[in-house]
C-alpha cells in the first residue's frame, strides 16, 4: 500500500536557516512523515539553494527517512497540491538589509531589520511578494497552511489576513522560544512545569509566568533579569538586556528584548553608531557568517546541522517552525506563542489586527488563551506600534507615499519631519527595483 503523500514548501529554501528546518522535520518523522520537501528559490537565490539543497538530501539520507528533497526555481510548479508552505525569504537579501541598517545611521537614528524605518522597509518589499504567494495558493494548494517565518513577521501574518484574505496563516518567531527556555533556566525548573503568557504584537510583546502549583513568578523572574546587574543576552543581535530595574518592576510582566529599542533608544543608538563605525551593520556581520556557513555546507561529507548555525540568530527557528506544522496536522494541542488573528484576545486592539500572544495549536490552527487588557504603561506604546503596522501594510499595499510618511512619523525610532521625508525618499530610491508599487 502507497502511504499518503504529505508535501511541505518551502519558499526560500536557499536560506541558511533551512538545515535548522530539515532537523526538525527528521526528529518529528514518526508522527509528521513528510514525503516531499521543496526547496523554492528565485534566481538571485540559485547557487545558495543548490548547497544548501544537496546538504538538505545529505541530511535526509543520513537520517535514514523516506522523503525526497526537490530544488526549484519554478514557484507553482512546488505549491500544487501542498500541504503547507513555510516562508523565510527575504525580498532583496542580506544587501537589502545592510541599507535599511545603514541609512537610518547615517542619519543618527537606530538602523534594524525589524524596528525603526529599516523595519518598515523590510516590511514594504516582502508584504507584496508574501501576497503574491497567497494569490498562488489560493489557486494551486486553497488547503494549504501559510506558517510565515519572514521577517517583519507580524506585519506579513496581518498582511495576509486582511489583505490576502487568507485566514489559515501562522506568523512565528524564536524569540518566545527561546525566552522559555533561558528563562525555565534561570527559575531552576523544567519549562513544561511553567506556563508562560505572551501578548503583544512581534518584537513587541510582555509576558508573565507561572508555575505548576498556580503560584505567579514573574516579579520573581524580573528580579533575576534586571536586580541582579547581570546580562541576560535572549537574541544574538541585542546583546545589552540591562534595563532599568525600577521601571521592569512596575510593568509585573518581562519585557521582549526588542523593547531594549524602545526603553533604553539613547543607549542602543550609542552602542549602534560605535559599532557601526568600527564594525559596519549587523547585516554586514550576518554576511560574513553566512559566507563561513556556506563554505561548510559546501562540503560533500557534511550531513548534520553544524553548530555555528547558532550564531546568525536563529536558534530553535526549526522548533517553532516543525512543532507549529506538526501539532496542526495531529491536532497535537501544543502551547505556542504565535501571531495570529486577535479576535477578542488582547482587548487594547482591533479584532481584525494580528497580535502575539500564546495559543493551543489544533487542527483547525492557533486558540489563543485570553489576555484582557494592558495597563497604560504597556498599552500605549503596543497601541502606538499597532497603529505603525497598519500604515506601513496600507503602504506596502497601495504605494502611497503619504501613508508611508505617517508610518514613519509615528515611529518612535524615526526622527520625524524633514528627516523622515530625507529617510523616506533615500530609503525608496535604494530600493526602487523592489518597491514599483511607489513608482507609478
Amino acid at each position: 500500500m502507497m502511504r499518503k503523500s504529505l508535501k511541505v514548501v518551502t519558499i526560500g529554501g536557499g536560506s541558511s536557516y533551512t538545515p535548522e528546518l530539515i532537523e526538525g522535520f527528521i526528529k518529528r518523522y514518526e508522527e509528521f512523515p513528510l514525503t516531499d520537501l521543496w526547496l523554492v528559490d528565485i534566481e538571485a537565490g540559485k547557487e545558495k539553494l543548490e548547497i544548501v539543497g544537496a546538504m538538505a538530501q545529505r541530511m535526509v539520507k543520513a537520517a535514514g527517512i523516506d522523503c525526497t528533497v526537490h530544488l526549484t526555481l519554478d514557484r507553482r510548479e512546488a505549491l500544487k497540491n501542498a500541504d503547507f508552505v513555510t516562508t523565510q525569504l527575504r525580498a532583496g537579501q542580506l544587501s537589502a538589509r545592510v541599507l535599511d541598517e545603514r541609512i537610518p545611521l547615517s542619519h543618527g537614528m537606530i538602523g534594524q531589520e525589524t524596528n525603526g524605518a529599516g523595519g518598515i522597509f523590510n516590511a514594504l518589499r516582502t508584504v507584496p511578494v508574501i501576497l503574491d504567494i497567497v494569490e498562488d495558493m489560493k489557486e494551486l494548494c486553497p488547503d494549504a497552511w501559510l506558517i510565515n517565518f519572514a521577517n517583519p513577521a507580524g506585519m506579513v501574518t496581518e498582511a495576509v489576513l486582511r489583505y490576502g484574505n487568507w485566514p489559515k496563516v501562522v506568523g512565528l518567531c524564536n524569540i518566545p522560544v527561546n525566552a522559555v527556555v533561558n528563562e525555565a533556566e534561570l527559575l531552576g525548573e523544567a519549562p513544561e512545569k511553567l506556563f508562560f503568557q505572551f501578548a503583544g504584537i512581534n518584537h513587541m510583546h510582555w509576558h508573565t509566568v507561572m508555575d505548576s502549583k498556580g503560584v505567579d513568578r514573574t516579579d520573581e523572574l524580573i528580579k533575576l533579569m534586571y536586580g541582579t546587574g547581570t546580562n541576560t543576552e535572549i537574541v544574538a543581535n541585542i546583546k545589552d538586556n540591562n534595563l532599568i530595574f525600577e521601571q521592569v518592576e512596575n510593568l509585573h510582566m518581562v519585557p521582549c528584548p526588542y523593547h531594549n529599542y524602545y526603553y533604553h533608544t539613547d543607549k542602543m543608538l550609542a552602542e549602534e553608531l560605535a559599532d557601526f563605525e568600527v564594525n559596519g551593520t549587523r547585516a554586514e556581520k550576518v554576511k560574513q557568517i553566512e559566507a563561513e556557513l556556506f563554505a561548510l555546507y559546501k562540503d560533500p561529507q557534511l550531513d548534520y546541522k553544524p553548530k555555528q548555525l547558532a550564531e546568525r540568530g536563529g536558534a530553535r527557528y526549526s522548533e517553532a517552525a516543525c512543532e507549529t506544522i506538526t501539532s496542526i496536522y495531529n491536532d497535537k494541542r501544543t502551547t505556542m506563542t504565535v501571531s495570529t488573528r486577535n479576535n477578542g484576545t488582547v482587548k487594547d486592539l482591533p479584532d481584525d489586527c494580528a497580535v502575539e500572544v500564546t495559543c493551543t495549536l489544533t487542527g483547525n490552527g492557533p486558540v489563543p488563551y485570553n489576555f484582557g487588557s494592558f495597563k497604560p504603561q504597556e498599552r500605549g506604546l503596543l497601541q502606538l506600534m499597532k497603529a505603525m503596522e497598519q500604515l506601513t501594510i496600507e503602504a506596502a499595499v497601495t504605494g502611497d507615499r503619504g501613508t508611508l510618511l505617517q508610518a514613519l512619523t509615528i515611529n518612535p525610532l524615526v526622527t520625524s519631519g524633514d528627516v523622515a521625508k530625507q529617510v523616506m525618499e533615500e530609503m525608496l530610491e535604494a530600493h526602487k527595483e523592489f518597491l514599483p508599487a511607489f513608482f507609478k
